[in-house]
Formats: C-alpha cells, sequence, structure tokens
C-alpha cells in the first residue's frame, strides 16, 4: 500500500535539490551502432515551461550522444493522452517513451493493462533509484492491482509540483488587499475584489483547474487519516463526510459570491492560464507547471505566489513520469534519454527555468523566482503536505470531477447530488482492485 508519510522525503534533501548523486546514473550509454534510428518521443509540456525548456536541452544533449538517432518530438495535449493513452499503447503508434500522469487511475492502470515497461532493472543499473528517493518513488513504482507504493518500477520521475495560489502583485496593491495569511483573510480579500466589481480567480471547469480547487477546499478539513483512506485506501470513504461536503459546499458557495464565474464551466486551463498572463484576474489556483510559463511571459505586471491559506496540505507529488510502452521498439535509446533529464545539466536548466529539480546542483540554482519556488515547495513537503490529486484514485476519475465541479459551477445539481456521483466510480474501482 502506498505510504503517503513518505512524501516528506521530498524536502530539500531530495526534490528541493538533492545534492546527493551525481545526476544521470551510473549506467554507461547503450552502445547504438552506426545504422539510422528514430527515437519516437512524446510530452506535452509547453516550450515555455520549465519541463519544456529542458527537455528540449535534453532532445539536443542526446542527438548530440546519439549521432546516428534522430528524435522525433511530437507536442501532445494533456487531456489527448489521457484519453486515449490506453487505445495508443496498446497499438503500432506506440511511441518509444512518454511523459504520462502518475497515479492509480493512469500509470497504475497501463501497468496492471500489461502496456508499460517493466523498468527495475535499468533503474537500479542506472542509479536513478539513489536520485530518487523514500516519497519519490511512491508514483514511479505499481503492484499488481495497479496500486502506487509498491512493486515494479513502471516510470522516472524527474522534477516536482504542487498547487499554489498565483496573485497579481500590482491588482493587490491597487486594490489594497494584503497577501493573506488565513482563510478568514484570503476570504476577505476576495470580498474585496468582488465588491470592486472583479472577479477574484481565474478558473477552468472544463479541465483540471476547477477539480482542484474543490479538493483543496476539502483538505482545508482534512487530516492525514482522510487523505490515506481516499488515495490509498487504508479506511473508509464517505463522500458526505464534513471534508468533501465542505469541499463542495464551499465550492458551490464560492460561484455565488461572485469568486469564481459562473461562465468558468466551459473554459479549458489554457484559457485560465492566458486570462490571469493578461492580468484580467488578480488570483488563479492551480499547479507549479504554469511558474516557468508565468517568469517568461508575464512582462506588465508582478506576480508572485503562496501557499493555499488555512491548509495544512495541498495537491501535489513528484511530477508527470516517463514511461516506456511495452510496444516500443527502442527502449535503449529510450533508457538513455530518461538518463539524461537525470543528468546535472538537464536538472540545473529545469530548475533555473521555474521548475523543482530532483537531482541538481544546489548552488547552479541562480534564479530569484526559481530560489522562491523551491523554498515554498521545500516548506510544504517538510510539513508533510503534499496530497496528489483528487482523480487518481480511479480509472476514469478525471472526467467524473470535471462533469461534477461543471455541475456546482453551472448550479445544475446540488453538493449533495454531486457527492453522490463521485461516490459510485470510486466504489466501484474498490470492488475491482479486491478492497
Amino acid at each position: 500500500m502506498v505510504r503517503l508519510r513518505g512524501a516528506a522525503v521530498l524536502a530539500a534533501a531530495a526534490l528541493a535539490l538533492s545534492a546527493c548523486g551525481s545526476g544521470g546514473g551510473s549506467g554507461s550509454p547503450s552502445p547504438t551502432g552506426t545504422e539510422p534510428r528514430v527515437l519516437k518521443l512524446w510530452h506535452y509540456e509547453s516550450a515555455d515551461s520549465a519541463m519544456g525548456k529542458a527537455w528540449a536541452e535534453a532532445i539536443k544533449k542526446f542527438e548530440a550522444s546519439h549521432p546516428n538517432v534522430t528524435v522525433k518530438f511530437e507536442e501532445k495535449g494533456f487531456e489527448q493522452i489521457q484519453k486515449t493513452a490506453s487505445m495508443v499503447l496498446n497499438s503500432d503508434e506506440a511511441p518509444d517513451i512518454m511523459e504520462y500522469n502518475k497515479g492509480n487511475a493512469t500509470a497504475g492502470l497501463l501497468s496492471k493493462q500489461g502496456l508499460l515497461t517493466d523498468l527495475s532493472e535499468e533503474v537500479t543499473k542506472r542509479g536513478w533509484d539513489k536520485l530518487l528517493p523514500g516519497g519519490l518513488q511512491t508514483t514511479a513504482k505499481y503492484d499488481d492491482r495497479g496500486v502506487m507504493g509498491s512493486g515494479k518500477w513502471y516510470g522516472v520521475p524527474n522534477y516536482g509540483e504542487f498547487v499554489m495560489v498565483y496573485y497579481n502583485k500590482d491588482l493587490f496593491k491597487k486594490h489594497k488587499v494584503e497577501v493573506p495569511t488565513t482563510f478568514e483573510e484570503f476570504t476577505a480579500a476576495l470580498d474585496t475584489f468582488v465588491k470592486a466589481g472583479v472577479t477574484p480567480i481565474s478558473n477552468a471547469g472544463a479541465e483540471y483547474p476547477a477539480q482542484q480547487i474543490f479538493y483543496q477546499l476539502a483538505l482545508t478539513k482534512a487530516q492525514k487519516p482522510w487523505l490515506e483512506a481516499f488515495q490509498s485506501y487504508k479506511g473508509k470513504v464517505d463522500f458526505h463526510d464534513p471534508e468533501f461536503t465542505y469541499g463542495a459546499d464551499t465550492f458551490a458557495d464560492w460561484v455565488k459570491k461572485g469568486y469564481l464565474a459562473k461562465n468558468s464551466a466551459g473554459l479549458k486551463a489554457e484559457d485560465m492560464g492566458v486570462a490571469f498572463m493578461n492580468g484580467k484576474f488578480p488570483i488563479m489556483i492551480s499547479g507549479s507547471w504554469w511558474y516557468g510559463r508565468f517568469a517568461s511571459e508575464i512582462k506588465d505586471f508582478e506576480w508572485g505566489h503562496f501557499l493555499f491559506p488555512g491548509a495544512t496540505m495541498s495537491p501535489g507529488s513528484s511530477g508527470n513520469i516517463w514511461v516506456v510502452p511495452e510496444k516500443s521498439e527502442n527502449k535503449d535509446l529510450a533508457y538513455d534519454f530518461i538518463d539524461i533529464t537525470m543528468s546535472k545539466d538537464i536538472q540545473n536548466l529545469l530548475g533555473n527555468s521555474g521548475g523543482v529539480p530532483v537531482a541538481a546542483d544546489p548552488a547552479a540554482i541562480t534564479d530569484a523566482k526559481s530560489k522562491e519556488l523551491i523554498e515554498t515547495f521545500n516548506k510544504l513537503t517538510t510539513a508533510d503536505g503534499l496530497a496528489f490529486y483528487p482523480d487518481w484514485p480511479a480509472p476514469g476519475y478525471y472526467d467524473v470531477l470535471v462533469a461534477g465541479v461543471q455541475e456546482l459551477i453551472n448550479g445544475s445539481k446540488t453538493s449533495a447530488q454531486v457527492l453522490d456521483e463521485l461516490a459510485k466510480p470510486y466504489e466501484d474501482n474498490l470492488a475491482d482492485i479486491g478492497n
């Protein structure tokens, strides 16, 4: 079973710039010969994100060290891979290596279906396990039921991530709003913006952002046993308990109060992020995956971030994982590419571009904004505050959550009705895995 307490290991000594290990492991690059070869690579990070920048450089380094190999990179959408992975990986169209979402409902499901390569031997040979101690390994390993935390290695993460509150410093100053430190101060700030005719929070109901806000609200009332029951199946989950009920009721109330726009149900994550970058909203509650892009693209105002006030836990984990499909025709090349993404050069670039690296040189991180991000992540992980994501526990749960929060935004169903909808697929999955 998953040991959530291990998430505390994702502190400064691990995710936030581990000084141990040499990056890239101890294995030598696989012999590639002289015949022309092609490595088919998929990921869904934007070119301006920290991961996009780091992996573009990794591709250059890979091709330089493998002169007979061409990397055929295809950028895929998160939603695209989320919905079609099982079908694509069971066909001749499967890539040789791809970024995939971690968790029981995604990587766990594919591992159980036999669609992912067991990386355990390669992990040990190349020393990746030494670079990914403790809690970092939670989302890389899956047992025979597809449950994360133990079993074989089916993926390799090389960055960390968490959900935070981004804010527009200029708009906060204009409306005389101070950075809140308590939940009461946060809602008072939201009220100030609403009274001034400003919708405070940029939101997207058609994809992951809105469901993460719902989950974050539930987490403000949650303790570790609740989290372990929901994410690790270690105890009974009641979807009408105080935590879930508070999350759903408060989310719906935030729409009624004007904190979240009533027309945000059909918006996508990109719509949300661009609106914030254009200065249309003072606040955006979302993940560190936006951080590097904001640092690159926001030119017209000052911005910052803080952890969600009043919560001891936030959505977050080690980052998405590199997986090698079982049908990959170039597994040796895929392993070499993963090795390069774990090297000091690439990890340092990731860290200085607004990402949270797993194996960078601490002295090499010189960007001030990046240091702020890593310090916040350290604060969260030191408190054992990573709570994973709400869609992880059951296959297909992402779409269930999207539908649920859209109903809360539209007011088409009550909180109790939405929570009933969340309960059924979760309970069906428990029966499927034998819990």
